[in-house]
């Protein structure tokens, strides 16, 4: 079956009380079972209690499995969720090598909160094969070590080989986790690539919509690590709502035939920043001249709907950029159908890593025409 039915119908069978085509949100937090906690004949899912697992948050795992290919998925109530999940659930004394170009609130969890769980992190450049290896050959090294990939990166766009790196890993026993967020499972995977696991944001492009957070962790092997960081977000509480999870599914139904169009619109949009005087930089593995273009072509279907620019006037034309766009929202987050754009270090915390001239856009569903002319005359007021 091709991904773009599996999307549609994993996790998605009629309801069989009703027989409603899509299956309705299931809202209790308790469910009934026997005297030895066995489920009575002919009930589904074996619940018990709504912060262990849902029917409803079930099924989009179900989905997450089949268009990642993978062997399990846990959703999670956010991205950050899942993320401190599984880390956290590396033991005592494990190294995670994180990128040097990553997500600001990974960034800041490795540095904040994984010394107190006995962890350590290194920030490393995921480009740079010898660096990855210098750094996971370090005397400290240990089986278990944890190399947190993203790619491509946030905000630079750069783009990791996952399955070189993969193979380095492997090779002294560390496993490999993707934050496949920008990419998603309609134009990259990482478990075929031959990662351990798969974390995605689904607030992004699985929501699609800009209404709804949650996170997940998709897996190669239903193993120990699996067992731990599922018993981690039972103890915790960092289960999917059920409303949460049924509107994610709904976004996971259309998810392919918006990031064709997210992908259209942001390679047109890139080509036309390269080509502006303003512009110094465009961060796009769409564009030839990109320095993860060959690679981006080789394991991705597509380049995404994520662009990053760097002004030739500096911070002071990124911020002005950002306050003269007219269609563009000035906002984070990305992956809804409509276009958002923000200088990326001002939303990055006290001790941001972007450089203060880099703009970041998400492109949306609009006609690329008027996202191009709305970015035309904001880069003019700015020259003006």
């Amino acid at each position: 079956m091709k991904p773009e039915t599996r999307a549609i119908h994993a996790g998605n069978a009629p309801d069989s009380a009703s027989g409603a085509v899509v299956p309705p949100i299931q809202l209790a937090t308790s469910f009934v079972h026997g005297p030895a906690g066995e489920r009575p004949d002919g009930a589904e899912g074996g619940h018990q209690y709504q912060r262990e697992s849902h029917p409803t948050q079930s099924r989009l795992e179900a989905a997450m499995v089949a268009l990642e290919e993978g062997a399990a998925a846990l959703a999670f109530a956010t991205g950050m969720a899942a993320i401190h999940a599984l880390l956290a659930s590396l033991g005592h004394g494990r190294r995670v090598l994180i990128p040097d170009d990553v997500y600001s609130g990974t960034r800041t969890l490795a540095k904040e909160f994984l010394p107190a769980l006995g962890l350590r992190s290194t920030r490393v450049d995921m480009t740079d094969r010898n660096a990855i290896v210098r750094a996971l050959d370090e005397p400290d090294a240990a089986p278990g070590d944890c190399v947190w990939l993203e790619t491509p990166s946030n905000p630079q766009l750069k783009v990791a080989d996952i399955a070189a790196i993969v193979e380095l890993a492997h090779a002294r026993k560390a496993i490999v986790a993707c934050d496949n967020t920008f990419a998603t499972p309609a134009l990259q995977n990482p478990l075929a690539l031959g990662a351990d696991v798969v974390m995605h944001s689904l607030t992004k492009y699985l929501g699609g919509h800009s209404d709804v957070m949650g996170g997940a962790l998709v897996f190669a092997r239903r193993d120990a690590l699996f067992d731990a960081i599922a018993h981690r977000r039972h103890l915790t509480g960092a289960t999917l709502a059920p409303f949460n999870a049924w509107l994610i599914a709904r976004g996971v139904r259309t998810l392919y035939v918006r990031m064709q169009q997210h992908c259209r619109n942001a390679q047109a949009v890139a080509e036309y920043l390269a080509a502006h005087p303003q512009i110094a930089n465009v961060h796009y593995p769409g564009l030839a001249s990109d320095p993860g273009h060959a690679l981006a072509a080789r394991q991705m279907r597509g380049f995404g709907g994520m662009l990053s620019v760097r002004l030739r006037g500096g911070e002071r034309a990124a911020l002005a950029l950002c306050q003269r766009v007219r269609l563009f929202t000035v906002a984070t987050s990305l992956g809804g159908v409509e276009s958002l754009i923000e200088q990326r270090s001002a939303v990055e915390g006290p001790q941001p890593t972007s450089p203060p001239d880099l703009v970041r856009l998400s492109i949306g569903l609009e006609h690329h025409e008027d996202l191009i002319a709305d970015l035309a005359q904001a880069l003019a007021a700015v020259h003006g």
